[in-house]
């Protein structure tokens, strides 16, 4: 097994990339090795010293370290856990939450905001190692959260009033403002 790396716009977070499915549905994030107890393989990836975060995307997985720890002596050992991981067949998540998706009972406004989340801006968030959830929309403001490599890198900022921001205001004249939920 060869498992790839890639950098990611975050100088803390580092793209794997395994060359197989990692998530069949959605995707799992993990600050703490508290919150890892579905997921055998984050569990493993936290026992690894430096490590901070976990998170699973559909075909990679993206590690966050401790300030003060290189890559270059981190990366070896994350390896090494993913490929045994991978390799013994164990499941990689016990459980998968109910993907949110746009809903029946959704406005229009709404299930357009979703849509052009999940067709436009999560596909260009995930080749940055990370996701964004959608958490609501009220008096013309959309609420998002950023996920793996997203949260708290130095440019998410930008991405959510830039990127985001303009794209949703020119196709939904309702949003007037994206705001972070962290």
């Amino acid at each position: 097994m060869f498992i790839q790396t890639e950098p990611t716009p975050n100088p803390a977070t580092l793209k794997f990339l395994p060359g197989q499915v990692v998530m069949a549905q959605g995707t799992a994030d993990f600050t703490d090795p508290s919150e890892a107890e579905r997921s055998p393989l984050a569990q493993a990836l936290f026992r690894v010293d430096g490590v901070r975060g976990v998170f699973l995307g559909t075909d990679f997985i993206t590690v966050t370290r401790d300030a003060g720890i290189e890559w270059q002596v981190l990366k070896p050992a994350i390896l090494g856990v993913i490929m045994e991981h991978l390799t013994s067949g164990r499941a990689i998540i016990l459980d998968t939450p109910a993907a949110a998706g746009a809903d029946e009972d959704d406005d229009p406004v709404v299930a357009q905001i979703k849509e052009l989340i999940e067709t436009r801006v999560r596909p260009a968030v995930a080749q940055d190692g990370g996701d964004i959830i959608f958490h609501g929309f009220e008096k013309g403001v959309v609420y998002l959260h950023m996920q793996g490599s997203c949260s708290g890198c130095p440019s998410s900022t930008a991405t959510l009033k830039m990127g985001i921001e303009n794209m949703l205001k020119h196709y939904v004249p309702e949003v007037v403002e994206v705001r972070p939920i962290y």
